[in-house]
C-alpha cells in the first residue's frame, strides 16, 4: 500500500485532501492514514470517466468488458486474505464474514462478465413491409456509485459489475471508515490492464461534498446508492434537476415471523445469527421478532438465553460471534435508543456498551431484546443499526401481516412454518423485496435484490441488474423500394 492511502483517478494515484486516520473499532487503535477526498476529487473523477466514455472503446466492446471483469475477479480472488483482514480491522466484522464478502464479490464479478456477453444484444423485426426496426441496449454513460462502510466490497461490486458490464464508466465514492480497504480494492482495479484509464475511478470521503457533487452533476447519468432512507430521500431530491437514473437500496427493518409449527431448534439459532451478522449493522438485520402467542413464552425464554450467551470479540477471534459496532459514538447511540425503549417496553435482555475488561477500549455492544406491544414506537419504526431486537406477539395470520407491514421499510422479511402453503401465503402478503422462508440472509448473484416502500427502488444482482445502467435505443429503417403500409 501507499504510506498514506490514496485515491485512484484517471489511472493515477492521487494524494490530495487532508490526511486523516482510520481507527480499528475493536480496540481504538490507529489502523493507518488516508487522504480524505471531497468535491475536487469527485470532479476530477467525473471528468476522467466522461472522457473515457467518449474516447475509449469500452462502451462499444462487450467482449473487452467481459474479459476485464473476469480478470478483475481473478485479481480480487488472489488478494482475498489481505483485503478481508484489512476490512475486518477497519469495520470490525468477523474475519469469516469479511472473507465471505470479498471472495463472494469475485463471484458476482464473474456473473457480470457473463452479462456483458449475453445482455448486450437487442431484437429486430420487420414491423411493416420494407420497414425494419431493431432495438439495442446502450450504456447510460457515467455511473456514480456511493457505497457504505458495512460491506464496502460486496456492495460496491454488486453495482460496479453490472455498470461495467453495461459499458458505463464509473466513479466510486467509498467511506472513510474503510479507507485502507478502499485503496486495496483500487489496487486490484489498477492491476487489470484491460480496464482503460478513467473507466473506473475511486475516491474516499469522510465529509459530504464529493457524493453530493456526483448526485447533482450533469455529467453523471446514473447514481447507485446504498445506505439510509433519509439520505436516499435527499439524493432523490438532489438528482431531480438532472433527471438522472437512480438505484436506491435503503434501510430495512426485517420482521421474522414465527408460527407455532416452526422448528424452534432451527429458528432460534437463525434468529440469533440474523441479529449478530455484521454486528447488527446490516440493512436486512433481523431486528423484529414476531411470535405467535401460543409459543411466545417458549421463544421469549430461549431467545433471551441464546442472545445472552453470544460471545463478543475482535474480528480475528475465531470464537467470537459478534464484533464491535463501527465506533464508540454508534455504541452510545444504540444504547440511547434501547434506554428510551425501556420506558415503554419490557426488558428481556438488557445488553449495552462494554465498559470494562479487555474489550472496553473498543466499540462493543452486548445484544439487547426488548418486548413491545406497540408498533408506533421508535425502536420498531427506526433502523437501529446495532445488535438490538424487538419481541412482538401476534394472534393470527392477519395480525402477523399487519404488524410485519407496520413500518415504512420493505427490504426483507422471514417466515418460519412447517406448513409451506401457509408460509407462502404470508410471504405473499408481506410487502418486501425479499422474503426468506425457513431461513434468513440467503442471497445469490443469480437473483435480484431490491426493496419497496421506504427501502428504495431499483435492482442489483440477477439478470435485471445490468438494465439499471442501460438505455434502450430503437432504430427504424425504411426500404423505399418497397411499399410501406
Amino acid at each position: 500500500m501507499n504510506t498514506i492511502a490514496q485515491h485512484w483517478i484517471n489511472g493515477q494515484w492521487t494524494g490530495s485532501g487532508s490526511v486523516l486516520e482510520s481507527i480499528n473499532p475493536a480496540d481504538g487503535a490507529v489502523a493507518g492514514s488516508f487522504y480524505d477526498g471531497g468535491e475536487a476529487e469527485a470532479s476530477a473523477a467525473v471528468d476522467a470517466a466522461a472522457a473515457a466514455f467518449a474516447t475509449t472503446e469500452w462502451a462499444r466492446t462487450p467482449s473487452l468488458r467481459a474479459t476485464a471483469l473476469d480478470r478483475l475477479a481473478e485479481a480480487l480472488e488472489a488478494r482475498v486474505p489481505e483485503v478481508a483482514a484489512m476490512l475486518s480491522r477497519e469495520n470490525g466484522k468477523l474475519l469469516g464474514e469479511t472473507t465471505w464478502e470479498v471472495s463472494g464479490a469475485a463471484g458476482w464479478l464473474r456473473y457480470a462478465a457473463a452479462s456483458a456477453r449475453t445482455q448486450s444484444a437487442g431484437r429486430a423485426a420487420e414491423t411493416a413491409p420494407g420497414q425494419y426496426t431493431h432495438s439495442v441496449p446502450e450504456p447510460l454513460g457515467v455511473a456514480g456509485i456511493i457505497s457504505p462502510w458495512n460491506s464496502p466490497i460486496m456492495l460496491t461490486v454488486r453495482a460496479l459489475g453490472p455498470a461495467l458490464a453495461a459499458g458505463c464508466t464509473v466513479v466510486v465514492k467509498l467511506p472513510a471508515q474503510t479507507a485502507l480497504t478502499n485503496e486495496l480494492f483500487a489496487q486490484v482495479l489498477a492491476s487489470v490492464s484491460e480496464i482503460p484509464a478513467g473507466v473506473v475511478n475511486v475516491f474516499t470521503e469522510s465529509g459530504n461534498t464529493g457524493a453530493p457533487f456526483l448526485v447533482s452533476s450533469d455529467k453523471v447519468d446514473v447514481i447507485n446508492y446504498t445506505g439510509s432512507t433519509p439520505v436516499g430521500r435527499r439524493i432523490a431530491a438532489a438528482a431531480a434537476p438532472t433527471l438522472k437514473r437512480l438505484g436506491l437500496e435503503l434501510g430495512g427493518k426485517a420482521p421474522m415471523v414465527i408460527f407455532p409449527d416452526a422448528d424452534l431448534d432451527m429458528v432460534i439459532p437463525t434468529v440469533v445469527q440474523a441479529l449478530v451478522l455484521m454486528n447488527g449493522q446490516f440493512c436486512c438485520t433481523g431486528s423484529r421478532v414476531l411470535v405467535h402467542r401460543d409459543i411466545a413464552d417458549q421463544v421469549r425464554t430461549r431467545l433471551a438465553s441464546a442472545l445472552a450467551q453470544v460471545r463478543l470479540g475482535s474480528g480475528d477471534d475465531e470464537k467470537a460471534q459478534l464484533g464491535p459496532v463501527i465506533d464508540r459514538a454508534s455504541a452510545q447511540r444504540v444504547d440511547a435508543i434501547v434506554e428510551e425503549a425501556t420506558s415503554y417496553g419490557t426488558v428481556l435482555l438488557r445488553g449495552g456498551v462494554v465498559t470494562d475488561g479487555p474489550l472496553a477500549a473498543g466499540a462493543f455492544y452486548r445484544p439487547s431484546l426488548i418486548e413491545v406491544d406497540r408498533t408506533d414506537v421508535r425502536i420498531v419504526q427506526e433502523e437501529v443499526f446495532g445488535p438490538v431486537q424487538t419481541f412482538e406477539i401476534f394472534d393470527d395470520e392477519d395480525d402477523a401481516v399487519t404488524k410485519a407491514n407496520a413500518t415504512i421499510y420493505g427490504l426483507a422479511a422471514s417466515v418460519f412454518s412447517s406448513d409451506s402453503m401457509k408460509a407462502r401465503r404470508i410471504a405473499r402478503r408481506i410487502r418486501t423485496g425479499t422474503v426468506w422462508i425457513n431461513t434468513w440472509g440467503a442471497i445469490s448473484e443469480d437473483f435480484e435484490e431490491g426493496g419497496v416502500k421506504g427501502s428504495g427502488y431499483g435492482y442489483l444482482c440477477g439478470p435485471r441488474a445490468i438494465e439499471e445502467f442501460q438505455a434502450l435505443k430503437v432504430y427504424v429503417e425504411q426500404d423505399h423500394t418497397q411499399s410501406a403500409h
